[in-house]
């Protein structure tokens, strides 16, 4: 049964059917070598795993998802190899290529799928049940493919995955899951996209060539603004997070676009995005006035380069774009100034711009500038949402765990809603969601007298 704990609702623990994990190699041989990864994969940014969650009403059998999942790491072979520091450069990593395997758990909680569906609005500490850990001195030694199926008292299943971020980003780990999905259901046909391993098509130029400033970017010896920096960050960790969950529907977010008309034409994302920004620097309170607050989002530069990079490109294929300005500047203009300054950071992602900043990460002593930035992450486009394994698409789809950066998630069942998850200070949580929804209770007459 569930238990209530501190108004969260906690999840009974799982037991382990079979006690260990094991390991799913790929089914046939693959190719044995080091694979090089991008400055755009290595980043210390994203030296995590992407952890999904999915709730289905009706189990597949174990022994299926093993053999399917065997198979489809035949052409996804990186992700039953293993992570490792290049031989000539400690901070260079690569991945090898060795078919060590794929981590499986399985194991069984005594609750029904509707018990977890009531749940689902937000996630809370004892999903992390749901997702077995490796026991590891270091986010290296962690395989870069883990995964945990429960099985559910009403025969429903959880299937739980965590996907390392340094070898794809949300495009290549939904390709990825929809290729095992793939598999499973029709294992004569051939997935319909190949994934294209090699990262060449991002080597950093010789010499490397700046040419544009990177806003998103800090290097680790600046330290003019470290104070004031320090404090934004600081103030955000030392106190429990806990998540802020808003579904926005299209009709609110027509509203939200409504503010802009006639004379700017915006994308959903746009919209949302602004708007969760200055929602959220207006709930923090943040002084001086003067400060510089940074919103970095993630944009497929897939299409961008030239030329473009291979179908099925199976690396990180996204930079984050920075919309930037003051704090003063943003919480007391309306969202049409901000939409503005995030299409231009969208605009100025030029092939040259993607290719300066490939060769600016050669130095690696710039790092992502998380200091005072949100950071929004989109998961509402990829079709993530509709992973099939042979007995229905999901009834939830989300993160396993959440934390300060901000996703922008699917609604399942729900094509054009988009959920906005993010955690906050516990004491902030009720003014970011009454900035975020202020604006949609207000009469529509006066929606155009905002601020």
């Amino acid at each position: 049964m569930l238990k209530s704990h501190d108004h969260n609702q906690e999840l009974p623990d799982c037991c382990y059917h079979p006690n260990q994990p094991i390991l799913i190699s790929p089914s046939t041989p693959t190719p044995n070598h080091s694979l090089y990864l991008s400055n755009l994969d290595d980043q210390k940014f994203l030296r995590f795993s992407i952890k999904y969650l999915y709730l289905y009403k009706k189990s597949i059998s174990l022994d299926f998802l093993k053999y399917s999942l065997s198979k489809v790491l035949v052409e996804y072979y990186p992700l039953a190899g293993r992570l490792r520091t290049s031989s000539e450069d400690d901070f260079k990593l690569q991945v090898d290529c060795n078919g060590e395997g794929a981590v499986f758990a399985a194991a069984f909680m005594d609750i029904s799928s509707e018990d977890f569906l009531q749940l689902s609005r937000k996630p809370n500490r004892s999903w992390r049940k749901l997702l077995y850990r490796v026991e590891a001195h270091s986010f290296l030694q962690v395989p870069p493919l883990v995964v945990q199926v429960t099985n559910l008292r009403c025969g429903g299943m959880i299937l739980c995955t965590a996907i390392n971020h340094c070898l794809c980003d949300g495009i290549g780990t939904s390709q990825f899951l929809h290729a095992w999905a793939h598999v499973t259901t029709k294992p004569n046909l051939d997935p319909p996209i190949s994934p294209f391993h090699t990262r060449h098509v991002l080597k950093p130029r010789n010499p490397p060539q700046v040419n544009f400033t990177h806003h998103g970017y800090t290097k680790t010896t600046q330290n003019e603004t470290a104070q004031v920096e320090v404090e934004i960050n600081q103030y955000l960790q030392a106190q429990p997070l806990v998540p802020a969950s808003l579904t926005f529907t299209p009709s609110q977010i027509l509203h939200l676009k409504r503010q802009c008309v006639p004379s700017l034409k915006c994308t959903t994302f746009e919209a949302l995005a602004s708007h969760t920004w200055r929602s959220w620097v207006r709930s923090l309170d943040l002084l001086p006035d003067s400060l510089n607050v940074k919103l970095l989002f993630s944009v497929n530069v897939r299409k961008k380069l030239n030329p473009e990079m291979p179908e099925g490109y199976y690396g990180n294929g996204f930079v984050l774009a920075c919309a930037q300005t003051s704090v003063n500047d943003l919480v007391n203009s309306n969202l049409y100034h901000t939409i503005k300054l995030v299409q231009q950071a969208k605009a100025s992602l030029t092939d040259d711009y993607v290719r300066s900043m490939v060769d600016l990460l050669e130095d690696k002593s710039y790092k992502t500038d998380l200091s005072s930035s949100l950071v929004i992450s989109q998961w509402s486009k990829l079709g993530l949402e509709d992973l099939d394994f042979g007995e229905g698409k999901p009834m939830h789809m989300g993160p396993v765990t959440s934390d300060i950066y901000c996703l922008f998630l699917p609604v399942t069942g729900d094509l054009n809603s988009t959920r906005v998850l993010v955690s906050m200070p516990e004491g902030v949580v009720e003014k970011f969601e009454y900035y975020m929804t202020e604006l949609l209770d207000r009469d529509q007459q006066n929606t155009n007298n905002e601020n």
